[in-house]
């Protein structure tokens, strides 16, 4: 891990470079605000990458040209059906080609991945977005409330207007409704607002910031959304809160888990309703 001290935009650093980086991300941020101790946990047991990843990664190479380039996983480690095998000595292949930088997918779901690529790139707003002026994977370095930062936009449309782009691939839906559900439960409104602080550290200010959203499943449906003002304010107060639980970890060597109490645990109000609905107003206990 590079101990560089960083600051302001750096154009074309590399990925594995700026995942390196102690600064803080926006990832760790949310992993913050789910449990500092899991924070903690995480910096010293680093992930390795795992399938979950692996077609979103492939897809945004495609997209936006850069990245990690994309083999496929050879016959010895497919199944009869097709499918990637979990034995061990095909986990240790994937493992060994991810450490060269590249991205294992299998025969089918680089055929996947073409397909959501025609699909951004058909999209008439996300093809302007990913043609416009301007960088492809832009990382920036800050320093903010006392917190150094990074973020890395996957693209920046300069201009008198600047507009920040992530990519984002989903097993759900596209549309601003099932995007706004998964926005919320995968904190990014928190992202956004990261990257929009760090770009202000740096002296850019955002006009936008747009999401550009491709279903994993045929026919790779894209959306292109952007939060609204009550995401916005909510990733400003969580992104601050994530800080604050950052310097205070650093300070005092202490990263909470959960509750030493009992707690109560509550229905969802979605569950509530639910149950209302189907079984009446009156629940017995």
């Amino acid at each position: 891990m590079t101990e560089e001290k960083l600051s302001g935009i750096v154009e074309a650093m590399d990925e594995e470079l700026y995942h390196a980086h102690p600064a803080l991300s926006s990832t760790g941020a949310r992993l913050l605000l789910k449990s500092p101790a899991k924070f903690d946990y995480q910096r010293s047991h680093p992930r390795a990458g795992n399938r979950a990843f692996d077609l979103g990664h492939a897809a945004h190479t495609k997209v936006l040209g850069i990245g990690a380039g994309v083999i496929a996983y050879p016959d010895e480690h497919l199944t009869a059906s097709g499918n990637v095998s979990t034995k061990a000595a095909t986990l240790a292949w994937a493992d060994e080609v991810r450490a060269a930088g590249l991205t294992p997918v299998s025969p089918a779901e680089i055929h996947a991945v073409d397909a959501m690529a025609e699909s951004v790139l058909a999209h008439p707003q996300a093809r302007v977005l990913f043609e416009a002026p301007g960088e492809r994977e832009l990382s920036v370095f800050a320093d903010i409330d006392g917190v150094p930062v990074r973020a890395r936009l996957d693209a920046f449309v300069s201009g008198a207007m600047p507009i920040g782009v992530d990519l984002k691939t989903t097993r759900k839906t596209a549309d601003a409704d099932g995007f706004g559900r998964e926005a919320a439960d995968l904190g990014y409104h928190v992202q956004e607002a990261w990257y929009r602080e760090a770009l202000a550290a740096a002296g850019v200010k955002l006009s936008k910031f747009l999401f550009v959203v491709v279903e994993k499943e045929p026919p790779y449906l894209v959306g292109v959304n952007e939060l609204d003002i009550i995401f916005q304010e909510m990733g400003k107060a969580a992104a601050a809160e994530a800080r604050r639980r950052y310097r205070s970890g650093m300070e005092t060597g202490v990263w909470p888990g959960y509750s030493d109490d009992i707690e109560l645990a509550s229905p969802p109000a979605w569950a509530a309703m639910l149950s209302e609905d189907l079984y009446g107003s009156e629940m017995s206990i």
